[in-house]
């Protein structure tokens, strides 16, 4: 509308203008001086240069998660920006491969982590060390992944030395591994070349986290692996030789399969899981043994049908223990009347115990808490709420070593320690 006037208000300036006609007009003109000239100068040239970078911002926000090639333009500080056509991209020191030497001139390919519209400095973020990078030079390289035939599962990345990537394909008669590798390994050899040589194991997904965590510490050979889903953590028995080949160089074989999986994995030779197993026998046995007033023989014998603590012989269902070889309905009958007892006495201990440690009234409810890890918190000076929601997850995991909770769990219980803060917020906020 500011640029546009009536037939009738432009017929009153020009009478010969038609609908459709431009219509100029001379400005006076004005006398700059030179301060106010070189003024206007800056301005149009910031103006330019925000209507630019707003430009740029508004063609890249939607590009984040591609892959982007582009000529080096500088380095500065070991931080590289490259020309990407009209936009400049930042390679930061920190997303770049270790020992990659990258110089002005060169193409780089990277993967676009971030766009923001910043009033100075970068906009556009891209990085060669992520997951990500590697699992788009895969989708580019192999089309069974690009038509969505293979599925990348997860990535993990030690970059520049190596990498583990799981896949899996909707189509039985297509080989997710084989497809990957290509022809005489062309197609990942190309990625490798891509990454500076990282070599890359590429791993056949499964379902079952044993199977496939067997599958992701290849090359070494698995004897056994022992699941505790509660924890997410898995025990992995492997022969004596092949300990050093499963940990990995520093740890890293190991260390990738963990991140690849998502689960705490610990490597044991088979000598050190028969002393370990050794020992926990004992030790349940001995528990046994003492809560329920029997001989050894007993105590094996529960143990060997999965017993592994004192509620489980209390609360099991008569016939189910009194189905115990060697067992019959009276022993069943004994032995869950002492285990209930041996309870009781425990509960009593324990109560008294948190009474002596003076815990506050409103911790001892909180739920996620029992009256073991109430006692083990007291012991350890946290007697409050507040002492408890002021704690990380991973300082309460290493507070309570023996309660085998999860981060994810451990999380929960602070949450629930902290929710008065937020209901004391709100109240405040109301009034």
């Amino acid at each position: 509308p500011a640029t546009q006037l009536t037939l009738a208000e432009a017929q009153a300036i020009d009478p010969n203008l038609k609908v459709g006609d431009l219509l100029t007009e001379t400005l006076p003109p004005i006398d700059f001086g030179r301060v106010a000239a070189q003024t206007a100068k800056q301005v149009i040239f910031q103006k330019v240069r925000d209507a630019e970078r707003h430009r740029q911002y508004e063609e890249y926000k939607d590009r984040v998660g591609e892959v982007v090639s582009g000529i080096v333009k500088r380095v500065e500080f070991g931080n590289i920006f490259i020309e990407l056509g009209k936009a400049e991209a930042l390679l930061r020191r920190d997303e770049m491969i270790p020992r990659e030497n990258i110089r002005i001139g060169d193409r780089v390919r990277a993967y676009i982590y971030d766009v923001r519209e910043e009033p100075r400095g970068a906009q556009i973020f891209v990085s060669r060390t992520r997951p990500e990078f590697m699992a788009k030079l895969f989708m580019q390289e192999v089309p069974e992944i690009y038509d969505g035939i293979i599925e990348i599962k997860a990535v993990a990345r030690d970059p520049g030395s190596r990498a583990k990537i799981a896949v899996t394909s909707s189509d039985p008669s297509i080989d997710p591994v084989g497809s990957c590798v290509g022809m005489r390994g062309s197609r990942v050899q190309a990625v490798v070349s891509e990454l500076q040589g990282e070599k890359i194991d590429i791993i056949p997904w499964s379902i079952n986290p044993a199977t496939f965590i067997v599958n992701a510490l290849a090359p070494a050979e698995v004897a056994k692996v022992v699941v505790d889903e509660s924890s997410q953590r898995i025990d992995v028995v492997v022969p004596d030789e092949q300990l050093s080949l499963a940990i990995g160089r520093r740890g890293q074989n190991v260390r990738l399969a963990s991140i690849l999986s998502g689960w705490k994995i610990d490597i044991l030779t088979e000598a050190q899981e028969s002393e370990r197993r050794t020992e926990e026998i004992n030790l349940r046995s001995k528990t046994f043994v003492e809560a329920l007033d029997v001989d050894e023989m007993i105590a094996h014998l529960l143990i060997a049908e999965g017993f592994t603590k004192i509620e489980e012989v209390a609360y099991i269902d008569l016939k189910e223990l009194s189905a115990i070889e060697g067992f019959d309905t009276d022993l069943a009958t004994e032995l869950q009347k002492r285990a209930k007892t041996y309870l009781e006495a425990q509960e009593r201990h324990l109560t008294k115990r948190i009474k002596e440690l003076k815990l506050a009234e409103d911790l001892i409810p909180l739920e996620g808490l029992d009256l073991e890890t109430l006692v083990a918190l007291g012991e350890k000076n946290i007697k409050t709420l507040d002492d408890l929601a002021d704690l990380a997850a991973d300082e309460l995991l290493e507070l309570l070593p023996g309660a085998h909770l999860t981060e994810e769990k451990a999380q929960e219980i602070i949450m629930a320690a902290r929710s008065h803060w937020f209901e004391a917020e709100k109240e405040s906020t109301e009034s």
